[in-house]
């Protein structure tokens, strides 16, 4: 007799991502209480199972759930707001004073839930985030069905969130104790960057990571100004300065660093450090360029982000795939660097394991929890099909993606959102954009100072 099961996802080519985004042709892929149980021919599938549920996805591709690997989802609602000036002006003089005019619980609600509205339509199924209130970011993503690492916010100066490095430590510390036994929810420490984080809670961090085995999220090398502060401040590179303080290890997603060294990049390969890029962003404020191809060649696990949406301006991992592996190529003058199917990984499994997340997602394994997005390829841009990773990763676009399940259960079908009603979203993001568009930029600069 089939043996009885939740799903059956039918789909014309599965990739599985492990090991080597191998396409399989008229495939199916199993799930019964939210995790994949086989992945296995379509032809033998339905005499094997009996499924509750079954999806036929005759001209699709189906992967495992992207992974946004940096986010500051709540920024969504700063899209646009302050475009074409350098990091800098643009933290100080814009962002820097919106948020100390603005940013609340409410705020943080709304605007993450955009973003994840926004990451389910493009393929995203896990993102990690960075950003004040990350109690509301798990609350959200726990309602909506999206698998989330939420940051531990940590900076020196006071915000709306907390007034003192201790402050900052506590609420994070009793956030992870809230969600450590939620689904879908993990913690990150999340220091903003070398340059607002001093080295007394930096020690600290380094400590309580390792005592309750998380990672630690942080903008490292973003900049050559950010160079040039910390010797002017610390005498040393910022890598050196994390280096010294005992943060330098696999615990690290050091995010952009696009300002490298060739004994940098060494001590990151040796000490296993995780290194996240986010190209689109970096081009849009000239942060620089992340050497991608010497780090891949130096065996470092090299994830995916978007940034925020003020910053990129999109959450869009597919389009991230695609600059990635064109800008090493032209970086690089080498079209063999960062091929597709490498870019397809940096996007999934490579998040997962920067995460510590590679035995639940990443790949279409079974024992893994199914997490799994579905792209059309029977569109214009994406024919003929000779080889489905290159034509999603070159050529498909984000509309194209159909049907999301995280955790076995389906939160995108046939391009709509199953979890989020977007009437009710829209109206409440309205209310947030009239507010921030009538305030005059001048007033907003003074709020902060």
């Amino acid at each position: 007799m089939p043996q009885a099961i939740d799903t059956l996802v039918h789909a014309r080519w599965v990739v599985t991502v492990d090991p080597d985004c191998d396409t399989n042709d008229n495939y199916s892929v199993a799930i019964h209480n939210h995790r994949i149980i086989d992945v296995l021919e379509q032809s033998i599938a339905n005499s094997k199972y009996q499924a509750n549920k079954e999806a036929h996805l005759d001209h699709h591709i189906l992967i495992p759930g992207l992974i946004n690997t940096h986010t500051h989802a709540a920024m969504t609602l700063f899209r646009g707001l302050a475009d074409d000036l350098p990091l800098m002006d643009w933290l100080h003089q814009h962002i820097w004073p919106a948020e100390t005019r603005w940013v609340n619980e409410e705020f943080v609600r709304v605007g993450s839930s955009l973003a994840m509205a926004e990451m389910f339509r493009s393929g995203t199924t896990c993102f990690n985030d960075m950003y004040f209130f990350p109690d509301i970011v798990a609350d959200v993503a726990r309602k909506i069905g999206m698998r989330a690492s939420v940051g531990l916010i940590q900076i020196d100066f006071p915000t709306t969130w907390a007034q003192t490095p201790e402050d900052y430590l506590r609420k994070g510390l009793e956030l992870h104790d809230e969600v450590k036994n939620w689904d879908l929810i993990t913690t990150a420490f999340a220091p903003h960057a070398p340059y607002s984080v001093s080295d007394k809670p930096l020690i600290k961090i380094q400590t309580l990571a390792d005592e309750l085995d998380i990672p630690i999220h942080m903008h490292v090398h973003e900049t050559e100004h950010e160079i040039k502060s910390s010797i002017e401040h610390f005498r040393v590179r910022p890598l050196e300065r994390l280096s010294q303080l005992g943060l330098l290890t696999d615990r690290l997603l050091a995010v952009h660093m696009t300002q490298l060294l060739p004994s940098e990049l060494e001590a990151v390969a040796d000490n296993g450090t995780h290194v996240i890029h986010c190209p689109e962003s970096n081009l849009k404020l000239a942060s620089g360029m992340c050497p991608v191809a010497e780090l891949l060649d130096a065996g470092v696990n090299v994830a995916l982000g978007t940034d925020g949406a003020a910053s990129n301006n999109d959450l869009d991992m597919l389009s991230e795939m695609r600059t990635a592996a064109l800008l090493a190529k032209g970086v690089s003058r080498d079209p063999t660097i960062l091929p597709a199917h490498q870019a397809l990984r940096m996007a999934t499994v490579n998040g997962a394991r920067a995460l510590g997340l590679e035995g639940t997602t990443g790949t279409i394994t079974a024992g893994k929890c199914a997490d799994l997005v579905a792209i059309d390829l029977e569109h214009v841009n994406t024919q003929p099909t000779y080889d489905p990773v290159t034509q999603l990763v070159y050529s498909a676009n984000r509309d194209q993606i159909s049907d999301v399940w995280v955790n076995g259960e389906q939160v995108v079908r046939n391009g709509k959102l199953e979890t989020i009603d977007l009437k009710t979203l829209f109206a409440q993001v309205a209310v947030w954009a009239n507010r921030i568009i009538a305030t005059d930029p001048q007033d907003t600069a003074q709020a902060a100072s």
